[in-house]
């Protein structure tokens, strides 16, 4: 983390050396987190996403309570069952558990493989339009991670009014 702050000081004072022996730079920030995080077409990806996976998500959340509860009513009746009425049941009961399971992890694998392509896709999108205000604005270069940044170089609005604009299109 040390190391990183020196570096980033490092940067800074050349920038500004360099800004002193030459013409004036022109620098920005852009918060990518927020641009992410506050762009419509973020909001509509998760939208589609929720409206997607939500109906599978619920009935995985159902299935599981339902072995649960299941499971509680072997607990309670397990003592008046024969050795081979119980074993049969704990045989059921393990298999429903490993099928839920499976079911689980083959969900979260969908869902997390949707997430990282539409994140992929709307960064895409954001370094675009980024690209494109950078060269309107003529901006020698964007920084978007720093320690500080005052609200003169930040242009995340910027980005996010210019994706939401491109999104109503």
């Amino acid at each position: 983390m040390i190391s990183m702050h020196k570096t980033l000081i490092a940067a800074c004072f050349a920038l500004a050396t360099l800004a002193v022996h030459s013409q004036e730079l022109k620098i920005g920030y852009v918060n990518l987190d927020r641009v992410l995080r506050e762009s419509s077409p973020m909001k509509a990806a998760q939208s589609k996403l929720e409206a997607d996976f939500g109906k599978r998500e619920k009935d995985l959340v159902d299935s599981e309570q339902r072995h649960e509860a299941n499971k509680r009513k072997f607990e309670r009746e397990a003592m008046g069952m024969t050795d081979v009425e119980r074993g049969k049941r704990q045989r059921e009961l393990f298999e429903q558990g490993q099928e839920l399971q499976r079911k689980r992890t083959e969900y979260m694998d969908e869902l997390n493989q949707r997430k990282n392509e539409v994140m992929s896709s709307i960064l895409e999108r954001a370094n675009k339009v980024l690209a494109q205000i950078c060269e309107q604005d003529k901006y020698d270069f964007v920084l978007q991670e720093v320690l500080f940044a005052s609200n003169r170089v930040d242009i995340t609005d910027k980005v996010i009014k210019a994706m939401n604009a491109a999104a109503a299109k």
